[in-house]
């Protein structure tokens, strides 16, 4: 039986464990904090889904040298929290050991996707997991479908006996660069839906901004050496109607805030919106590469920029 950890006992690695426990032994669910641990190992997680009892071979653990022997590594901490984690793994796990990254964001201080940087630090095997994946859906184990990006084909069978179920689908490709991509710039579009529900514009010119940012997605993602078929994949059209019609996304929230010119102060509020950084990132991409998106040009210009939501409402409409 594979031994499988999971390291970030928030909403997403929480769902995972409950939702992977089905098919191994025992999840192990690493917190940094002792008393999520103590929490966990009383069967729940009281921070976020303190009403749903987990399975009891969720084991919560706090030390990390306790991933020395295993098969697969999950990860689902956010991009900021990466490289610290991996220099301190890369000397306790298993060269063969799988690493699995669910992480959709950035390092904003090297502009590098997380299977890169995973890849610099360390030569384990790296796979992306990315779809339109609702946790608190997963956790109580209704149906969801992913896509994995995988290297080799033997990696299939690991993740099957690791993943699938009839709840959880799986599909593969070979792209990790356009996997990767597409739960990055899917958080553009969500603002860019987002910013047009904050205008108060029609349904019908929300979605064709929103029709036109998946076209411009699919160009940006051959352009950057992904495949740009993947964008067809649950990664690509499920994760982006997921992050920009649902009012679980905040990236959706943060362009509703600003459409209606409202800004937030993050640092005192505690509410990080991790798709600023993406903003940055693909922005500074299609200037390097002289690809030219409307829809990047729209939601920099009003999240990072703060120009007149309606002024720049108006610049994208005229490319319609």
């Amino acid at each position: 039986m594979l031994k499988v950890g999971i390291i970030g006992a928030g909403a997403l690695g929480t769902a995972l464990a409950q939702c992977i426990s089905k098919n191994l032994e025992t999840v192990y669910l690493y917190a940094r904090r002792p008393k999520v641990v103590e929490n966990i190992n009383r069967g729940y997680n009281k921070d976020y889904y303190p009403n749903i009892l987990l399975n009891k071979n969720i084991v919560g653990i706090n030390d990390l040298n306790e991933f020395k022997d295993f098969d697969c590594i999950i990860l689902t901490i956010p991009s900021a929290s990466l490289r610290e984690m991996m220099n301190k793994l890369v000397n306790i796990i298993p060269k063969k050991c799988l690493i699995v990254s669910t992480i959709k964001g950035i390092e904003k201080t090297t502009s590098r996707t997380a299977s890169e940087v995973i890849n610099e630090l360390c030569d384990n095997p790296v796979v992306v997991l990315s779809g339109p994946n609702i946790a608190r859906e997963i956790v109580l184990g209704q149906p969801a479908a992913t896509t994995i990006a995988i290297n080799e084909d033997y990696e299939k069978e690991i993740l099957y006996e690791i993943f699938n179920s009839n709840e959880f689908k799986l599909q593969f490709n070979h792209d990790l660069i356009g996997t990767e991509l597409c739960g990055i710039i899917k958080n553009l579009l969500a603002m860019s839906t987002g910013i047009c529900d904050g205008l108060n514009v029609s349904d019908s010119a929300k979605f064709a901004i929103l029709n036109k940012g998946f076209v411009e997605t699919k160009k940006i993602i051959e352009k950057l050496g992904g495949n740009s078929d993947t964008i067809f994949d649950y990664c690509g059209f499920g994760d982006i109607v997921t992050a920009s019609t649902l009012s679980v996304s905040r990236n959706h929230t943060l362009g509703v805030l600003h459409g209606q010119k409202i800004v937030i102060d993050e640092n005192k509020t505690g509410v990080v919106f991790e798709g600023k950084n993406a903003i940055l990132f693909i922005k500074e991409l299609c200037s390097k590469n002289n690809i030219e998106s409307s829809m990047v040009d729209f939601v920099y210009e009003v999240i990072i920029n703060k120009e007149n939501p309606e002024h720049s409402f108006e610049k994208i409409w005229n490319t319609i």
